[in-house]
């Protein structure tokens, strides 16, 4: 198998092990749509109920034979969707907002983190009790021009700071590599996803969040196809949606706990080897994939348009976008979300 790009050997086994299982399928069943998707880290659990769908068989059910490639934050997965190496992306809304400032046609489709995926940490023992403590540091981010970095950019902007002189961001990755940059004093916060705050923890760093409660409503990342991608293939987005509203309502089955559990396991076999540790995680991703009381009833994936507006302005503010999008609307759409949860 070739692609355009270095396939993991994550991805490549859950390709290998579909087209293994589909040998032995009639001719009917075994005729599906190969598609990539990009996710910008290699977490299976943070992929919930993709991995879910995966298992559960849910993808296959829509003739569609998914892999999962995972690249190295938001910025790469929409420059794999836009150089055609993948037919759908899970970027977050801050890149995707710069990107259709650059002309490129993406458009949000789901909105798998309704509550915001991102948290700003800092050690258990740290004088900061708040953002505007942490004038004059240096902040932990996974990936320079990751979603995390528009997610913190916006907090401080809102309090009068300016990126590289109120504060630098320091690239220092995830997990093991994060948890040494706080040991060697290089970082003095972090500002990283839930599954980035789990790991951490694993490691032995106590770590507490000083978001702002108004910030958490900050949706995360999202399903996301270019716009010349959905007119190509028409029927990807509702079927591709429909197998991932399936995986998330038999991820929140606590009946289902263990098996989601191995579904992602099988995803990414190291996350899975703590037990415990996954477990957490599990349950924290569930919290944060599920919406508020004010949206649950527009069911899963929706987007409020008023959060989508609230992004906009900060990215705004903090210089992320020279000037306003002359049209918010065409960066998301509702479209597809009575289909997928009908």
């Amino acid at each position: 198998m070739t692609t355009a790009f270095k396939m993991s050997r994550r991805s490549f086994g859950a390709l290998a092990s579909a087209s293994a299982l589909s040998l032995g399928m009639p001719a009917i069943v075994r005729a599906q749509t190969a598609v990539t998707l990009a996710v910008p880290n290699p977490s299976a659990l943070t992929w919930l109920p993709i991995w879910c769908a995966i298992g559960e068989g849910y993808f296959g059910d829509e003739g569609l034979a998914l892999g999962v490639e995972a690249v190295d934050g938001s910025s790469s997965v929409l420059q794999a969707m836009a150089a055609g190496q993948a037919q759908i992306g899970a970027p977050g809304p801050g890149p995707v907002l710069g990107a259709r400032a650059r002309g490129v046609d993406v458009k949000f489709l789901y909105n798998l983190y309704p509550k915001s995926v991102f948290g700003l940490l800092v050690p258990a023992d740290s004088t900061a009790q708040a953002p505007a403590d942490l004038k004059g540091t240096v902040i932990g981010v996974g990936t320079a021009d990751g979603a995390e970095v528009s997610f913190t950019r916006a907090i401080l902007t809102d309090l009068g700071m300016v990126e590289g002189t109120d504060y630098t961001f320091l690239p220092v990755g995830d997990g093991g590599t994060a948890a040494v940059a706080f040991l060697r004093n290089e970082v003095s916060s972090y500002a990283g996803a839930v599954s980035d705050a789990a790991i951490l923890a694993a490691r032995g760093l106590n770590l507490r969040e000083i978001t702002p409660e108004a910030y958490l409503g900050f949706f995360g990342n999202g399903i996301a196809m270019l716009e010349s991608q959905l007119a190509a293939t028409p029927d990807l987005a509702p079927k591709f949606g429909r197998a991932v509203v399936r995986g998330m309502r038999f991820a929140i089955d606590p009946a289902n706990e263990d098996k989601a559990l191995a579904h992602c396991a099988a995803g990414n076999p190291q996350e899975g080897e703590d037990k415990g540790f996954a477990a957490s995680l599990l349950k924290g991703v569930i919290n944060r994939m599920t919406p508020t009381d004010a949206f649950a009833g527009q069911g899963w994936g929706y987007q409020p348009p008023e959060h989508w507006e609230a992004w906009h302005a900060s990215v705004v503010a903090s210089g992320a976008l020279a000037a306003p999008l002359e049209n918010l609307s065409a960066a998301y759409t509702n479209e597809f979300v009575a289909g997928w949860n009908a």
